[in-house]
């Protein structure tokens, strides 16, 4: 599905899934997750880019307040994406700009559309993103916490900041690992939210990312890079 779709797609959810979500109501018995590195909920993984390295996929166990944590989670990282992208916004060379372009309105359609959800479902929430606390009730407003600014950093997965000089690899390699991110955060809310519109933008992520992967995989390939490890994610593109 070419992003566009994505976008027209989301902007239909946008416009109909704002009546109140029971997101209180469901419980679930999978409770206390802890993740690592003092985050409670999420996880760090190995083997990635040092430069973006860090990023926190977990968001913690199934329970009436996933789909609270996984909004708040994914919007910190596609924030991330923004960043990343504004780096390359002015490179003429074929393709790094226009791409940085289309990923940061893509990204921010995104947010905008997990805003309205989040408002809907959740309006007790807090205002700022949250995690779940160490030992936390996943089924509870009370069970969570502020996302540490560790959390927020981790999820952005920006890593240290380009040169001038190799700002084009940086954010090729970066975006790579990046939607890699996307797509654990996506398989894993397919295997613990119960929302239909929450699994349906799963899907649409997993569609969309996976494309977007092997373009950033030809792009690289233009620069003579070919590494092993820009395949590591290809086990997530299935649905």
């Amino acid at each position: 599905m070419p992003r566009r779709s994505l976008l027209i797609t989301l902007s239909a959810i946008a416009a109909v899934s704002v009546l109140p979500f029971p997101a209180l109501a469901q419980m679930d018995p999978h409770e206390g997750h802890r993740g690592m590195d003092g985050m409670p909920g999420m996880t760090t993984p190995t083997g990635g880019d040092p430069a973006h390295a860090g990023h926190a996929h977990d968001v913690g166990p199934a329970g009436s307040t996933y789909d609270l944590r996984f909004i708040d989670g994914m919007v910190q990282h596609h924030t991330g994406a923004l960043r990343m992208s504004e780096f390359v916004f002015n490179i003429g060379q074929p393709g790094v700009g226009a791409l940085g372009h289309s990923i940061w309105r893509d990204q921010a359609q995104e947010i905008r559309a997990m805003a309205l959800w989040r408002k809907a479902w959740y309006p007790q929430a807090p205002v700022y993103p949250v995690a779940l606390k160490p030992g936390g009730d996943p089924n509870s407003l009370a069970g969570l916490t502020r996302m540490s600014q560790a959390q927020i950093d981790g999820m952005r997965m920006m890593g240290d900041g380009p040169t001038k000089e190799n700002r084009v690899v940086w954010f090729l390699e970066g975006m790579l690992d990046h939607h890699g991110g996307a797509l654990i955060m996506a398989h894993d809310a397919r295997a613990k939210s119960t929302n239909p519109t929450i699994l349906r933008f799963a899907r649409e992520v997993i569609i969309a990312q996976r494309a977007e992967i092997i373009e950033l995989r030809r792009m690289l390939a233009v620069e003579g890079l070919r590494k092993p490890e820009y395949h590591k994610y290809d086990a997530l593109f299935a649905l």
